[in-house]
């Protein structure tokens, strides 16, 4: 689990919030009868394996924020996965030295994988985790640049569903700390397996495509953010 005891008051209370708002929409989709994953692929038809839901992914154009649910992992019912567009990046960030990518040539801008989100059959996150670049398809930006992207990432519109979307702006909120963990095990991860393959490509290999991963539970990390700020609290009194 991520170290919270370093994080400020301001920090501790952005994820306390966000935290909140997540719980409030369980708490208004479950009088509905629905969850975050069901109120994605409403209205979808039949739910195929490895295809983008909603069709055409979830994309803010003023956020320049991104994300798809999809499935094709046993171990769950599916994932999201978030990006952002190179619009929405701060200045001056630019992709690593990577290999070309035949993906690259299909489209006219950059992306950033962000975070992918583990979903059980009743639609509650259950882990974290970060992927190779063939997995998504995306430009490989360093750890550092990427956690500098969690800020700009916010899916601030009603389609496919507002709840959804309040939900998953604030899980990057609320798990920040985790993520951050995360994004930077996955660089050192992928360094290490290049240095054990010397001549080959670490962003294509099909084997190497789940790099870091954590379990999670929104209940639990409220309450240690809770019990963080209490300590907080005590230290400033």
């Amino acid at each position: 689990m991520a170290d919270l005891s370093g994080l400020t008051l301001g920090a501790l209370e952005r994820m306390l919030d966000a935290g909140q708002q997540i719980l409030e929409c369980y708490r208004v989709m479950e009088k509905g009868g629905t969850n975050v994953v069901a109120e994605v692929l409403k209205g979808q038809g039949t739910f195929y394996e490895m295809d983008h839901y909603p069709t055409g992914d979830a994309y803010d154009s003023e956020t320049h924020s991104q994300y798809y649910y999809h499935a094709h992992r046993a171990e769950e019912h599916g994932h999201f996965h978030t990006f952002l567009r190179e619009e929405g990046m701060p200045k001056g960030i630019r992709p690593v030295e990577q290999s070309h990518g035949k993906f690259m040539d299909d489209r006219d801008d950059r992306l950033s994988h962000l975070i992918g989100i583990s979903m059980d059959k009743m639609g509650f996150p259950t882990a974290l985790f970060t992927t190779n670049r063939w997995v998504t398809a995306d430009n490989w930006y360093s750890a550092k640049d990427v956690i500098k992207m969690l800020d700009r990432f916010e899916m601030d519109m009603a389609h496919p569903s507002l709840a959804t979307n309040i939900w998953i702006t604030n899980m990057v909120l609320l798990f920040r700390p985790h993520i951050e963990n995360l994004i930077h095990e996955r660089d050192v991860q992928v360094a290490s397996w290049q240095d054990e393959h010397p001549g080959e490509d670490a962003f294509e290999d099909r084997d190497f495509d789940i790099i870091s991963q954590s379990e999670i539970s929104v209940q639990r990390e409220i309450g240690r953010v809770v019990e963080a700020k209490a300590r907080l609290d005590l230290k400033e009194d």
